[in-house]
């Protein structure tokens, strides 16, 4: 798959998950991993970006196994872009789906 392509799918990604509720790293690359073919080389670099964007806030919380963990919560800024994206990908999805043969009513 296209790099460029997937970074933009999996920025989409991160985006959700940490919509849904605030997250750690490692987490994001755990469940991002079962579904998708990522590794934290792809993810961290997204995570800081996100961050620089202020799409997301990050805070650092104990834990009982060592260090504490940072964790990304997601801001107004990243609901907004969030929103944005995914009337974007919704709009793509449909655009291909047309192209490729799928519900030809649907454009």
């Amino acid at each position: 798959m296209n790099t460029q392509f997937k970074k933009g799918i999996v920025e989409l990604c991160v985006l959700s998950l940490i919509k849904k509720k605030d997250m750690y790293g490692f987490e994001v690359i755990e469940i991002l991993s079962k579904a998708i073919d990522v590794n934290e080389n792809t993810v961290y670099p997204i995570l800081r970006r996100l961050t620089s964007q202020n799409y997301f806030e990050t805070y650092f919380q104990t834990t009982n196994q060592g260090a504490p963990r940072k964790y990304y919560r997601i801001t107004n800024q990243g609901i907004s872009i969030y929103a944005d994206y995914i009337d974007e990908w919704y709009t793509f999805l449909k655009g291909v789906n047309y192209i490729l043969g799928g519900n030809q009513n649907e454009k």
